[in-house]
C-alpha cells in the first residue's frame, strides 16, 4: 500500500481532536515558554514586544503549523518517509537524507532535553524533601552539572518518556497529554495567583506589559519575537509531521494549528505571570535561562511563606512540560526506526532511549551541555526547518498540501493562505536561520 494511499499510520491515531491538540501543545510547551519567553518579554519592550510575538505566533501556527500538520497526515509517516514521498513527485531522489537532517535535530535535542529535565526532577524531589531549600541555590545546582552529576535523575527522565510511549498512540501519548497539560495550567495558574499577592510584585508586571514603544524601532526586537514565536510552536520539520500522521482524516487541520498555537501563547503568557513578578518581589535578576529556573526561583521560594509546596508545584508543572516535549521527540526518531529498519516498536523505543541517555550521559557537565544544544538549535533546528518549509511549500506544492488542509473544512484556505505560505513564511524560515547564526542562538 502507498504512503498517500493509507488512512492510519503504523502506530494508530489520537482517539479525539482534542486529544491530539494537548498532544502537540505538550511539545510545544518547553523550557523556551518559561526561562526564556518572560525574560525577553520585558527585555525587547513589554507589552510592545508582544504585540510582535503575537503577529509571528499568528502567522507560523497558521501556515507553518497547518503545514506540517497536513504533510503527516498525507503521508501517514515521519519526516524521512514524508521527505521522500514529496521528492518522489518531483522525481528526484534523496528525500531520506533530507529527511534525516530534522530528525538528527530532534534525537539531538531530546539527548540535551533529558538532562536538564532530569535537574528539573532532582528540583521536584528537593522541594518535598526540603533539601533544595536548605541549601544555597547556586551550591545545589553545581551539585547537578558537574561530570555525571545527575545520572539517576537523567536517566528516570528516560525511562519515563519510553513508559508513557510503550502504551502507543492513543493509551500513551494522548492520555499523558490529556492529564499533564491541563495539571501544567493548573498548577501554573495557582502559582500565578499566589506570586500576585506577593508585596513587590507589581514591579514584575510593569515589566512584562508596560509597553516600550520605542523598541519597535530595534530590529532586535523583531529577531528575537520571530526566533521565539518560531520555536515555541515546533515548526522544526519533524515533531509536528509525526503527530499530523496520526490524526484522523476528518479533522480541521488549521483550526486545530490555531487552538495549538493559542494555547502554547497562554502557557508562555502563565510563565510570564507566575516567574517575572515573583523575581522582582524580592529584586533579584529576571535573567533567562538555567540560571533562572535553578538559581534565582530557589531563593525566591526560599523566601515565600510555605515556599515548597510553592516550590514542588512549580517544578511537577515544569517535569510535565518537560516530559511532553520529550515524548515527541522520543516518538518522530522511534517511528523512523520502525518505519525504515523495519523495527518493532518497542526496540526502537529502547533503542532511542539507550542513545539518548548514553550520548547525554557524556554531556551532563553544564558546559558540554550548553555547547551540545548550541549547536542543534542554532544550525540543524533551523536548517530542517527551512528544509521542511521548502518541501512543503515548493517541492511537494501548494495544490496538493491544500488538499489536506482543506479535509475537514466548510471553506477552503484562501489565495492569502497560499501567498503567505510560500512567500512570507517560507522567506521568513531562511531569516530565522540566517538570524540564529547571527545572533547565536534567537529561541
Amino acid at each position: 500500500m502507498s504512503q498517500k494511499k493509507q488512512s492510519v499510520g503504523q502506530n494508530g491515531q489520537f482517539g479525539s481532536r482534542i486529544g491530539f491538540i494537548l498532544a502537540s501543545v505538550g511539545s510545544a510547551v518547553g523550557m523556551g515558554n518559561i526561562w526564556m519567553f518572560p525574560y525577553r518579554v520585558g527585555q525587547y519592550g513589554g507589552a510592545a514586544f508582544l504585540l510582535v510575538y503575537f503577529g509571528f505566533i499568528f502567522l507560523f501556527g497558521m501556515v507553518g503549523l497547518s503545514g506540517e500538520f497536513a504533510f503527516g497526515r498525507l503521508t501517514r509517516t515521519g519526516p524521512i518517509g514524508s521527505y521522500e514521498y514529496a521528492l518522489k513527485t518531483r522525481g528526484k531522489k534523496g528525500g531520506a537524507f533530507l529527511g534525516s537532517i530534522p530528525l538528527i535535530g530532534s534525537c539531538g535535542i531530546a539527548i540535551g532535553y533529558a538532562i536538564i529535565v532530569g535537574w528539573v526532577l532532582k528540583y521536584l524531589f528537593g522541594s518535598l524533601t526540603g533539601a533544595m531549600l536548605a541549601t544555597e541555590s547556586t551550591e545545589y545546582f553545581s551539585q547537578l552539572t558537574g561530570h555525571f552529576g545527575s545520572v539517576p535523575w537523567h536517566l528516570l527522565v528516560v525511562i519515563l518518556t519510553m513508559v508513557v510511549l510503550s502504551g502507543g498512540v492513543s493509551k500513551g501519548i494522548e492520555k499523558v497529554n490529556s492529564i499533564m497539560m491541563p495539571a501544567f495550567f493548573i498548577l501554573f495558574l495557582l502559582i500565578a495567583i499566589r506570586v500576585f499577592f506577593l508585596p513587590g510584585a507589581s514591579e514584575g508586571y510593569r515589566y512584562l506589559l508596560i509597553p516600550q514603544w520605542e523598541y519597535l524601532s530595534k530590529p532586535e526586537t523583531w529577531v528575537m519575537a520571530m526566533g521565539q514565536a518560531f520555536f515555541s510552536l515546533s515548526v522544526t520539520g519533524s515533531g509536528m509531521i509525526i503527530y499530523g500522521s496520526y490524526l484522523d482524516s476528518k479533522e480541521n487541520i488549521p483550526k486545530a494549528a490555531m487552538t495549538t498555537a493559542l494555547l502554547d501563547t497562554m502557557a508562555a503568557l502563565l510563565a510570564g505571570f507566575a516567574v517575572i513578578p515573583a523575581v522582582f518581589a524580592f529584586g533579584m535578576d529576571p535573567s533567562s535561562g538555567p540560571p533562572l529556573l535553578f538559581i534565582t526561583l530557589p531563593k525566591v521560594f526560599a523566601q515565600i511563606p510555605a515556599g515548597g509546596l510553592v516550590a514542588a508545584m512549580f517544578f511537577l508543572s515544569v517535569l510535565f512540560a518537560g516530559v511532553t516535549s520529550m515524548v515527541n521527540m522520543f516518538e518522530v526518531c522511534a517511528e523512523a526506526l520502525q518505519s525504515q529498519l523495519k523495527l518493532s516498536r518497542k526496540t526502537a523505543i529502547l533503542l532511542v532511549g539507550g542513545v539518548v541517555f548514553l550520548v547525554g550521559l557524556f554531556i551532563e557537565y553544564e558546559p558540554y551541555m550548553g555547547a551540545w544544544m548550541d549547536i542543534i538549535t542554532i544550525y540543524v533546528v533551523p536548517f530542517g526547518a527551512v528544509l521542511c518549509a521548502v518541501i512543503i511549500y515548493w517541492v511537494l506544492g501548494f495544490d496538493k498540501i491544500s488538499k489536506e488542509l482543506n479535509a475537514g473544512r466548510e471553506k477552503p484556505v484562501g489565495r492569502f493562505f497560499k501567498f503567505a505560505a510560500k512567500y512570507i513564511y517560507v522567506f521568513l524560515a531562511v531569516l530565522v536561520f540566517i538570524m540564529s547564526i547571527v545572533y547565536k542562538g534567537i529561541g
